[in-house]
């Protein structure tokens, strides 16, 4: 076999592969050997076509089924003989496909860039310093009793707390626009779900109430017809209902996991959860950090396009699966979800992936069982059923290998903070939780 190479650019190779006639025709010539034991021709008996009659009949179709798989296991051999870690799947070229011929061809890949580490030392991390308040607890528990509450019907006016059922109807230079009206809808104040003013306009009505409101949609807005355009919304006042806390009591406690034990256990439980997610979010807020300082630490390492292409591929898939859409599978995917919406986030991924290889392999990491064990017991600790959710993840691969990969990514980041400038800001609960979210 023979192979020659060409560097055409930094990443970019174009490999020049030439495979001997006889590799081919053997190959070609052994299958149809074996298929004319079984064949059955009119005018022959089983099993006693001629090899002449087998290459007519089939020979071109056994041909290109041999060309591909020694087209692909060539390329394998040659990579391997030159030394090259090929990132994606080459583009081929054929060259010379006939038959008789050395087989010739042409394939076009990325490799993996070769990392240089940067050295991180004494790079800044702020780390949030909280601790779960018994007005924290407080403040989780008023979300639950509310969670859990029912929507009483009142007849006083409406404030911005309030769920109210309303008929509407949208005018534009004094027409009905698409999408502008509805009948008996449900709307909760303060909910934000309408354009700005619509909500606030509310405030004060009772049941009954007819008004106008005068408003305008943001200049960006996703319907062009509307985008910044002024309007009338008539609206009648349907009813007003008005939210009703859970008490605290057996029953709610119930519906969060605890039967026994009164609101004292409650109270345990609820405030172990925060400090559980606490610790995640301060985990969390300091491993971002990092991430953050090892790109920008990296920025000029350059990846390879078809890594990247990969990863937007993922990330569609995984936005059209969150939202619903696994069930309709005529949409265009790419015309729905263009590249250019994952394609930072997808750079900065691969990015991080090819910089975070390189640490595990030189710092030689390992992800042992007994460490992959309890980051599954943890990850585990926040549902229902723990054992089944622990059960599940050793028993799937690939689940179990995500778990190993993170378990490998905070290995690296407990590294790097040995040498990091690390400074401790008070704040709390809140500000914390609330920042993770803000991040996610």
């Amino acid at each position: 076999m023979q192979v020659s190479i060409e560097t055409t650019s930094n990443l970019e190779r174009r490999l020049t592969v030439g495979v001997p006639a006889e590799r081919v025709e053997v190959e070609v010539n052994s299958r149809l050997q074996k298929a004319a034991r079984k064949a059955k021709l009119p005018g022959f008996r089983p099993g006693k076509v001629p090899l002449k009659i087998m290459h007519q009949r089939y020979g071109a179709g056994v041909r290109q089924e041999v060309l591909g798989e020694v087209v692909s296991q060539s390329f394998q051999e040659a990579v391997i003989q030159e030394k090259l870690r090929p990132a994606g799947q080459p583009s081929i070229e054929p060259k010379s496909l006939e038959p008789g011929k050395d087989l010739q061809y042409v394939a076009i890949f990325e490799v993996f860039p070769d990392v240089e580490l940067v050295d991180m030392k004494d790079f800044p991390v702020a780390k949030p310093v909280a601790q779960v308040k018994e007005e924290d607890v407080d403040n989780i528990i008023e979300v639950f009793r509310k969670q859990q509450g029912t929507w009483d019907e009142v007849k006083r006016p409406a404030i911005l707390t309030d769920k109210v059922n309303l008929n509407y109807t949208g005018l534009k230079d004094g027409q009905e626009f698409e999408g502008g009206s509805a009948q008996d809808s449900d709307l909760e104040l303060g909910s934000g779900r309408m354009i700005s003013g619509f909500e606030d306009g509310i405030v004060g009505m009772k049941p009954e109430d007819e008004k106008t409101l005068e408003l305008s949609f943001p200049d960006d807005y996703h319907n062009e017809d509307l985008k910044g355009a002024a309007v009338e919304f008539k609206i009648t006042l349907n009813k007003i209902l008005e939210l009703v806390p859970a008490k605290i009591d057996e029953e709610l406690f119930a519906k969060y996991g605890v039967e026994e034990g009164g609101e004292e256990r409650f109270r345990q439980d609820v405030s172990a959860n925060m400090a559980r997610e606490l610790k995640n979010a301060v985990e969390a807020s300091v491993k971002q950090q990092v991430m953050d300082a090892l790109l920008e630490a990296h920025q000029s390492l350059e990846v390879p396009k078809a890594l990247v292409s990969q990863e937007i591929k993922a990330m569609r898939q995984q936005m059209f699966q969150q939202f619903g859409g696994a069930g309709n599978m005529d949409l265009d995917l790419e015309a729905l979800l263009p590249d250019t919406m994952f394609s930072e986030n997808a750079e900065r991924r691969v990015k991080l992936g090819l910089v975070l290889a390189e640490y595990i392999s030189s710092y030689e990491l390992r992800a042992d069982n007994e460490q992959v064990s309890k980051a599954i017991e943890e990850i585990a600790s926040t549902y229902e059923s723990p054992q089944e959710v622990i059960d599940y993840y050793q028993s799937n691969p690939q689940q179990r290998s995500s778990v190993e990969s993170k378990v490998l990514e905070d290995q690296v980041v407990e590294k790097l903070l040995a040498g990091a400038n690390i400074t401790e800001n008070e704040s709390s609960y809140q500000d914390v939780i609330g920042a993770e979210k803000a991040e996610a």
